[in-house]
């Protein structure tokens, strides 16, 4: 067999096997690589920009806070939406806000500094909306045997269209005067998300009779569901490390080499190690260890963080952000492919799976908030000798993942891994 079959084959699965994927997987996964594209392209500098115009850690630590607090409440208003009319139509309403968002940026320009506050409650609220559409995309298309290998060619494609975004942003903003490149980049990106939201009309809308928004049952499910609770607090530790390394990486590799596009060169190297990874997770067919597995990447992250200790240097942070790039993928795949089996097998069947997307991202993003406070709490600048000592510490708070999912040979694992889902 040759390479180009033994990809094809990696992906797709047999004819009609329910380990491969469907062509709305496929559908799906282009529409989101075009919006990755741009959203690399410009997310990947925005907090860049804010550096560039205040050099301020403050600023961009508040302006994420900001942004985080405000998307869970936006992923309940789109599990609302997606609830009473489609999950489309929350995704696509979230793509054009995005493109929206910096299409203002651009005409706003430095003014963006002054209005800050403005600018992160509508950047959260369009990215809250985009992400309820997506996940809930995710798991409609997809079934429990394939899950695992959606998420890893998801993992794929978000970081192969990545791959552009950063190098062209970098080569645009290297080679305009000022600031002009990053208004560029800005502009280039709505028109990739205008794309994206064409081909966003190819997924068909679910007709259901079952319009209930049921997310005033949250406490009476997590009394009910013990299990799938700890798995939601999982994330909670996953947000206290994942919050800093949002914003956080792009300015100390900044800090480090002095020049954009250099930025940009590298976010495509790490870009490189995390496709690397996708691959070879899309080609585990054992997905149930996921204490070990989240123990492995938990493990690898905290000592990557621990080179910084030796002092925040250019070969210090990318060593630990070759490491990072690495393992992190492994954390959220594992993580989030356990969590959606805990769906499969709630009550209500699949009707509560918007409502469990909602939850998830309200405790991700809780982990997220109190990870940025502490870290322009305590850290002044990049040049802080606190910085390395913020990020080992919350790196060391993933382990607290382990102890929240379930044992492989408990009843729940079991029931998951031998039993059919419940049909949606």
């Amino acid at each position: 067999m040759s390479l180009r079959q033994r990809w094809i084959a990696t992906f797709a699965g047999n004819n009609g096997a329910k380990n491969g994927l469907s062509k709305e997987a496929y559908v799906a996964l282009f529409i989101h690589g075009c919006f990755q594209i741009g959203a690399s392209m410009s997310g990947l500098f925005l907090n860049l920009y804010l550096w560039r115009l205040t050099e301020n850690l403050w600023i961009n630590g508040v302006f994420n806070i900001i942004v985080y607090g405000m998307t869970p409440v936006a992923f309940a208003l789109g599990g609302w939406i997606a609830k009473k009319k489609d999950r489309m139509v929350t995704y696509r309403l979230g793509i054009v806000l995005i493109a929206v968002f910096f299409l203002i940026v651009v005409f706003a320009r430095e003014q963006v500094v002054t209005y800050y506050p403005w600018f992160a409650l509508f950047n959260g609220t369009a990215l809250g909306l985009y992400w309820t559409g997506y996940l809930v995309l995710m798991y409609d298309v997809t079934n429990e045997e394939n899950r695992a290998k959606f998420l890893a060619v998801n993992m794929i494609v978000f970081n192969s269209a990545g791959l552009a975004g950063p190098a062209i942003s970098g080569f645009l903003i290297s080679r305009f005067e000022g600031l002009h490149g990053y208004m560029i980049t800005f502009a280039v990106a709505c028109a990739l998300f205008a794309v994206a939201s064409l081909f966003s009309t190819k997924i068909r809308k679910i007709e259901s009779n079952r319009r209930t928004y049921y997310l005033k049952f949250t406490v009476l499910m997590m009394k009910r569901e013990p299990t799938w609770l700890k798995s939601l607090f999982s994330f909670v530790f996953l947000g206290l490390f994942q919050g800093i390394m949002l914003f956080l990486p792009n300015i100390l590799l900044f800090q480090a080499v002095k020049r954009e596009d250099w930025v940009g060169l590298l976010a495509v190297l790490f870009s490189l190690l995390t496709i690397l990874t996708g691959f070879l997770i899309s080609r585990q067919k054992d997905r149930s260890r996921v204490r070990t597995e989240l123990f492995l990447s938990s493990a690898f992250v905290f000592m990557a963080a621990s080179v910084l200790m030796a002092g925040v240097n250019t070969w210090t942070v990318i060593s630990f952000m070759v490491i990072f790039s690495l393992f992190n993928p492994l954390t959220i795949n594992t993580l989030t492919s356990y969590y959606y089996r805990m769906m499969d097998f709630l009550p209500l069947k699949g009707h509560f799976r918007i409502e469990s997307v909602v939850l998830r991202e309200v405790f991700l993003n809780t982990g997220r908030v109190i990870s940025i406070y502490l870290l322009i709490l305590f850290v002044g600048n990049p040049e802080s000798p606190a910085l390395p000592i913020v990020l080992v510490v919350t790196a060391a708070m993933q382990f607290g993942m382990i102890g929240l999912v379930t044992r492989r040979n408990s009843v729940r694992v079991k029931q998951t891994l031998t039993q059919k889902p419940p049909a949606v």
